[in-house]
């Protein structure tokens, strides 16, 4: 007889809330222990946003999807969260070892454990924990990360957030020039000028496929990590960066209806070759989100 841990699951594209499925990465997953989940998952080579950078290496920000995907799998999957329960990571921190990160020429397979822990419960469900991924690939360890989640029933959502309105935003203002946010088309540019050296302004189309999945009344996290590595790139010159290395935390929702400034700072980084990026999101006088990027340079 087969123990739980002998079998793989297969995976909906809701239960990692995608709504299209070249956007979602989990192929299968299966329980290890009682907190620890494997997840079998692909990152493709010729995906329209998360395209490779430096000409060779999968985009970090790829893995961080993946994982992240693989954790709402887990909870929902796993624990029983309710599919319609919102998952917020207030904090995500990732390391990519690009070594493990060729792009072949097809998709390339990796598992991604998963261990939650510190886990806070309410009614039989967790509603607060901590995230650990590790991701191996072809017996190499690829990148691990941490994050700390909460899951929110949309009753409480909706109490939380003031019935804020589903927002759609078409923006009006200039993109910046995509070569020099890191990006190969204009459509994927999430930034605009602004008259102060240093920052820029957020630049949110809902109608994007990939950034947008589905309605929403704020500016989801991952945007904002895209806008942080754009920045990232602007600051640090011609070529920009490949950000190997992210921690972030996220202080409050980015709305639609007022302007969200971006401002990044580089210097040099731990290692020869490398920058640190200090990023922030600033909206009304608050501080809406920080990361900090290091990575290589890629020179243009």
């Amino acid at each position: 007889m087969d123990t739980e841990a002998d079998v793989t699951h297969p995976v909906g594209i809701d239960m990692v809330h995608r709504t299209r499925s070249q956007d979602a990465f989990p192929r299968g997953w299966m329980r290890l222990e009682h907190d620890r989940f494997s997840v079998t998952a692909v990152l493709p080579h010729d995906h329209a946003f998360f395209a490779p950078l430096a000409g060779d290496r999968h985009d970090p920000l790829l893995v961080a999807e993946a994982m992240r995907q693989a954790a709402m799998l887990a909870f929902h999957a796993g624990y029983g969260v309710p599919m319609g329960h919102h998952f917020l990571l207030s904090d995500l921190d990732f390391v990519c070892h690009l070594e493990h990160l060729g792009v072949g020429g097809g998709p390339a397979e990796i598992g991604v454990e998963v261990y939650c822990s510190d886990l806070r419960w309410r009614a039989g469900l967790p509603v607060a924990g901590r995230v650990t991924w590790a991701v191996h690939r072809d017996g190499g360890l690829a990148a691990t990360g941490v994050g700390v989640t909460r899951f929110i029933s949309p009753e409480v959502y909706r109490r939380m957030r003031g019935g804020a309105p589903v927002g759609i935003s078409i923006p009006r203002a200039a993109p910046v020039r995509a070569d020099l946010a890191g990006r190969a088309r204009t459509e994927d540019v999430v930034l605009s000028e602004t008259d102060r050296d240093g920052w820029w302004e957020l630049r949110v189309d809902t109608r994007h496929p990939t950034l947008f999945q589905r309605p929403n009344d704020h500016v989801p996290g991952m945007f904002l990590l895209e806008a942080a590595r754009q920045a990232a790139c602007l600051a640090a010159g011609p070529g920009g960066i490949v950000p190997a290395e992210v921690a972030s935390r996220f202080h409050r929702y980015a709305e639609f209806d007022s302007p969200c400034l971006i401002g990044a700072v580089v210097r040099p980084g731990p290692a020869e070759g490398t920058v640190t990026a200090r990023v922030s999101g600033r909206q009304n006088g608050e501080l809406v989100f920080t990361a900090v990027l290091t990575g290589p340079r890629v020179h243009g």
